[in-house]
Parts: structure tokens; C-alpha cells; sequence
């Protein structure tokens, strides 16, 4: 399958290999990034080789509506978002007017336009909050702990609104925690980021509480290829991406210094407030409607993503 396709949060990080990935598979595509944390330069590769329009525009207006509507796209890949936890608790106002009613809006204009469906970012570890034991599956309790989480849980029963009013298909895909070239190495979701950069630069990377907490990380390309499946196939569902096997953060460490060729110890600051001990997501429902799983594994994932960071330091100097 292939036609028009639009990616909001399409100048950012997971975004711009969407965009890439789309370009790669003869999709026509708009993306959409009001700029506040995406970058333009991103797509300069998929602008040069294909067919990329881009707008600077908030999800929220009605502006961004009326650019949906000329586009008329078969398929909207949703990513734009307050992605934060602890933004999120600081200022729950501003996470639910642009996780749910971005979110809303970015629904209008897909019933508007006659848009197939809506392909979504959500969250594994926001969505269902602390659960020990084995990897948690979709039919889990949703229990979430943040207003970032609640703003994800909330809008699922808008889409499931817009698939029975208007017709609009849609897959909710809950992510784990996604890595690998392009992450900003300043934001509070990107561990990888941060600790590959501050080990480039001879830094020593803090580790908050004693490091045992535990993530399901997922590299860039394989959440990319979920998104491309679920643009195709659709089916009105939330699926978990992930892949099962748990990390800690100490582990993590490790790998990402002997890729960066760093011999300093780790030091540990206090833990934060809310942080969660486990998120580990299980993803067999995606294989089984998808036939999707993750190829890509934590070491060569870490050592593609400090290359990355070594050649862009590289760049600047």
C-alpha cells in the first residue's frame, strides 16, 4: 500500500525516521511540527529524495485542520505530544489541551478529510504504571499514574468514538522505551541519549537511585516498521511494542560505555519521585495481528546510537 500520508510530530525524533520509512516505501507525505522541540534538519534527506511537504503548525488550530483537509491523507501517523512525565505533573493543563484535545482535533480533521485511519503513539510503561512480575499485556488493568498516562488512557475512547461515528480506523500503538539516532541527548525520556552523549564528551553520566530500574528498550527503526504495518493493516486495536526483555539501568550503562570506548565509573544521585522500578511490555499480540517483532537487539542497537552520537560531535567541532 502506499498514497498520501501525514506524520504530526514529523520533524522529531521518531517522527523523521517515520517520515524516512515512509519515503522509502512511495508514500507521498506532510509532515506537521509546530518546532518546539523538532528540528527541520531532520528531514532534509527524505525532502531531498521524495515527495515531503512540511508545516510549522500547532495540532491544536484550526489552521492544522484546514492543511489536513487540502491534503486529504489515507493514513495519519499521530506523534505529535507533550511527551513528559514529569512535565506532565508539573503542568497537567498544559499535557491534556495537547495530548487530548490536540489529540481531538487531530481526529476532526481525519473525519473531515476522509481519512482511512489514525495510527497513534502511546505509551507502555505511562499506560499501565508499576507492574511487577512478567511483561504486561494489552488486557492489563490501564492504571496510569501521571496526567501524561491519563491524557493517553482518555483519548483511546475517542477513537474508538470517531471508528463508530465516522468510519475512521485506527491502531493505538504502546510503546516502550524507544531509542537510537536523532534523540535528543537533553530530554528527560532519553537515557540512551543523554548517557552516550556525556560519555562522548568525557562526561560522567548520573545514575538516579541504585540503577535496577528496569525498561524494555526499543530501537528506532523496528518502532518505525510497526507504524509502517499499522498504516497498512489497521483493525481498530491497541497493541503493545515492545520487546519482553527487561534492563536495568546499570546494564544499560555498561553497553553504552563500551561502545563509547568510556572507562568511567558510574556515579549514583538520588532516585526520583515517581520513577518506576519495572516497565516491561509484551508484545505477541503485534506479531499475531501485525506480524511484527522487534529484529534490532540492545547491543548493536547501542552501538548504531553511539555512532551516531560520535559522528555528530564530530560535526560540531
Amino acid at each position: 500500500m502506499s498514497g498520501k500520508a501525514l506524520v504530526t510530530g514529523g520533524a522529531g525524533f521518531i517522527g523523521s525516521h517515520l517520515v524516512d520509512r515512509l519515503i522509502d516505501d512511495d508514500w507521498e507525505v506532510l509532515a506537521v511540527d509546530d518546532l518546539s522541540k523538532g528540528q527541520l534538519d531532520r528531514l532534509a534527506d527524505a525532502r531531498r529524495i521524495g515527495s515531503v511537504h512540511f508545516h510549522q503548525l500547532d495540532i491544536r488550530t484550526e489552521e492544522f485542520r484546514d492543511a489536513v483537509r487540502r491534503f486529504e491523507p489515507d493514513v495519519i501517523h499521530h506523534l505529535a505530544a507533550q511527551s513528559g512525565v514529569r512535565p506532565s505533573v508539573e503542568d497537567p493543563m498544559f499535557d491534556a489541551h495537547v495530548n487530548v484535545l490536540g489529540t481531538l482535533n487531530v481526529q476532526l480533521a481525519a473525519s473531515e478529510s476522509g481519512t482511512q485511519r489514525i495510527v497513534f503513539a502511546s505509551s507502555g510503561g505511562a499506560m499501565f504504571g508499576e507492574v511487577p512480575g512478567k511483561p504486561v499485556s494489552e488486557d492489563a488493568p490501564a492504571l496510569p499514574d501521571s496526567p501524561y498516562g491519563i491524557s493517553k488512557k482518555i483519548v483511546e475512547d475517542y477513537f474508538r468514538y470517531f471508528e463508530h461515528s465516522s468510519g475512521v480506523d485506527y491502531v493505538i500503538l504502546a510503546l516502550g522505551n524507544v531509542y537510537g539516532p536523532r534523540q535528543d541527548p537533553h530530554g528527560e525520556a532519553g537515557v540512551v541519549a543523554i548517557f552516550s552523549r556525556l560519555m562522548l564528551d568525557g562526561q560522567r553520566p548520573v545514575i538516579n537511585g541504585d540503577g535496577e530500574q528496569a525498561r524494555d528498550y526499543l530501537f528506532v527503526d523496528d518502532v518505525v516498521d510497526a507504524f509502517a504495518r499499522a498504516g497498512e493493516i489497521g483493525g481498530a486495536v491497541r497493541l503493545n511494542i515492545g520487546t519482553g526483555l527487561a534492563t536495568s539501568v546499570n546494564e544499560l550503562y555498561e553497553l553504552i560505555a563500551e561502545a563509547a570506548e568510556y572507562d568511567g565509573s558510574a556515579e549514583h544521585g538520588p532516585g526520583k519521585e515517581g520513577d518506576l522500578n519495572r516497565s516491561v511490555i509484551d508484545a505477541t499480540a503485534a506479531k499475531k495481528h501485525l506480524g511484527w517483532e522487534p529484529w534490532t537487539g540492545l547491543e548493536p542497537g547501542i552501538a548504531k546510537t553511539v555512532e551516531w552520537f560520535r559522528s555528530a560531535v564530530r560535526r560540531t567541532q
